[in-house]
C-alpha cells in the first residue's frame, strides 16, 4: 500500500504512507545500466547474458556517465562467476536485481526501492484493492520494521496487530536487515494459510508472538455513520482508487441528513494517492486554497490547490489521527488544520513527508523513487516528526480489551461544543 500517488500520469505513481503508498534518483539507476553496458565491452572476462542485454538495452537513457568508474563492480562480478563454489546459484538476473537493490539501499531511504517482476505484479495487485494477505501496512521507523496501520476488519486487525508495533521476526526470520519489500513478500501468502509475527509493543519489553490466518483483503475506503445531535463520522481507511467516488457519496449522505458536524476519522489510515487526498480535502476547503505543496531537489515548489466542490464547507469538522495516520492521511489532516483551523484529536501521526514516483523498467521491473518532500499549507515539513494533535488522548490496552474508544468520545464531545457555539 502504500505512499501519495498521482494517477493522472500512467507512468507516475506517487505514494504514503504507508506503509501502499511514493525522477531524480532514476537518473542514478539509468547511469548504472548504461555504465554496465559500456564497461561490458571493456572487460574481456565479462559474460554477455540475455538478462543483462534486456535490462541495459531498454533502459531509459543509454548515455555513458563520464565520471563513473564501474571497474570495481565488474571485478567483483567476474570473481563471483569464476570462483563461487556453487555454480547453480549464479543466477545472473537475480545478481543484477540484487545489485540494483543494493544501490538503492545505499541511499538510506526506506521509501525508495527496486521491485523485480514478481514484486511489481504484487504491487499492481495491491492497487486494485483486492489481494491475499493479512491487511497491514508496514514501514521503517527509526530503522525498525514497524506496523504503520492494520486495515480495519482485516485478519491483522482481528488478530490484534496495532499501529506502532515493531516487527522483530516474521516466522523464524529476524527482520533487522530486511527491507520493506522483503518483509511484505514474507508476510504475503495464499488465504487460509498462517503466518506468525513476533512484535514488540510500546511500553512492553516482552516480545509477543501473534499468529494470523491470511485471507482475501478487500477494503472499502470510505464509510459514514450518523450519531445523535446531527454528528456524522466519516471513516477513511485508505486513499485508493475508489476514495474520491466513495467520498462524494458520503458527502451527499451527510448533506441529505442535514448533519451539523463531522468527525473525519483518519486513524490507522496508511495513506495512498496524493490526488485522492486533494479530492477529499477539496470537499471541505474553499477552491484555490493550498492543500499541500511539493518541493523538489532544487527547492522548487508546486502547490496542489482545492479544486472546488467544497460542499461540506462551513460544517464544523474535527479530525481523528494516531501513529497509524501516514502520508496522504497527514496531508489531509494538515490541510484541514491549516486552512480551516480544524482540531486534531488523538495521537501524533506517523511522519511520512516524502513523495514517491513509480518508473517502469525493462522486463516487468519497477523502480520506486523518492522525488520530492511535501509541506503542509503553513510550510511544515513533517518527515519523521509527524503532526501533533491539539488534544492528545491515549488509547490504552484496557480500552482496547474492553471495546472503548476514548479518542472518538473526545471528538464527539469537542464537536458538540463546536456546534453549540454556532
Amino acid at each position: 500500500m502504500e505512499q501519495p500517488t498521482d494517477p493522472q500520469n500512467i507512468k507516475s505513481l506517487k505514494f504514503r504512507q504507508h506503509f501502499k503508498v511514493f525522477v531524480v534518483v532514476i537518473l542514478v539507476c539509468v547511469s548504472f545500466f548504461s555504465g554496465v553496458f559500456y564497461a561490458k565491452y571493456k572487460s574481456t572476462k565479462t559474460a554477455r547474458t540475455p538478462a543483462l542485454d534486456n535490462l541495459i538495452l531498454k533502459s531509459h537513457d543509454k548515455s555513458q556517465p563520464e565520471n563513473v568508474d564501474f571497474s570495481l563492480f565488474w571485478e567483483a562480478w567476474n570473481l563471483l562467476n569464476e570462483k563461487y563454489v556453487d555454480k547453480s546459484k549464479l543466477d545472473q538476473t537475480k545478481m543484477i536485481y540484487g545489485a540494483i537493490s543494493g544501490m538503492i539501499k545505499a541511499l538510506g531511504d526506506p521509501f525508495s526501492s527496486f521491485m523485480d517482476p514478481a514484486e511489481s505484479q504484487q504491487f499492481s495487485d495491491d492497487l486494485q484493492g483486492t489481494f491475499d494477505g493479512i491487511g497491514v501496512e508496514i514501514g521503517m521507523k527509526n530503522d525498525v520494521l514497524t506496523v504503520i496501520a492494520p486495515l480495519e476488519g482485516t485478519p491483522a486487525d482481528k488478530a490484534g496487530l496495532r499501529a506502532g508495533d515493531k516487527i522483530i521476526k516474521i516466522g523464524d526470520t529476524i527482520t533487522s536487515d530486511m527491507s520493506i519489500d522483503e518483509a511484505v513478500g514474507k508476510i504475503r501468502g495464499p488465504k487460509d494459510t498462517e503466518i506468525s509475527l513476533t512484535i514488540l509493543r510500546e511500553k512492553d519489553n516482552n516480545p509477543k508472538e501473534i499468529k494470523i490466518m491470511r485471507g482475501t483483503i478487500n477494503v472499502k475506503s470510505v464509510r459514514v455513520e450518523f450519531k445523535d445531535q446531527g454528528i456524522a463520522i466519516i471513516k477513511i481507511s485508505k486513499f485508493g482508487d475508489d476514495t474520491t467516488s466513495e467520498m462524494n457519496k458520503a458527502a451527499n449522505q451527510i448533506l441529505g441528513n442535514k448533519s451539523r458536524g463531522i468527525i473525519l476519522d483518519l486513524r490507522n489510515n496508511p495513506g495512498g494517492y496524493l490526488e485522492s487526498a486533494v479530492d477529499v480535502s477539496s470537499k471541505f476547503i474553499p477552491e484555490g486554497n493550498v492543500v499541500v505543496s511539493e518541493e523538489d531537489r532544487n527547492s522548487e515548489k508546486i502547490d496542489y490547490k482545492a479544486r472546488g466542490g467544497d460542499i461540506l464547507e462551513g460544517i464544523p469538522v474535527v479530525v481523528l489521527v494516531n501513529s497509524g495516520s501516514a502520508s496522504a492521511s497527514e496531508i489531509t489532516a494538515g490541510a484541514l488544520h491549516d486552512n480551516l483551523g480544524s482540531l486534531l484529536i488523538g495521537k501524533k501521526t506517523f511522519g511520512k513527508g516524502s513523495v514517491q514516483q513509480l518508473e517502469k523498467l525493462s522486463g516487468g521491473s519497477n523502480l520506486r523513487v523518492t522525488v520530492a518532500r511535501w509541506l503542509t499549507p503553513n510550510g511544515e515539513y513533517i518527515m519523521e516528526k509527524g503532526i501533533s494533535p491539539e488534544i492528545e488522548v491515549d488509547f490504552t490496552e484496557d480500552d482496547y480489551n474492553n471495546n472503548r474508544d476514548p479518542q472518538l468520545d473526545k471528538a464527539i464531545e469537542t464537536l458538540k461544543s463546536e456546534i453549540e457555539k454556532k
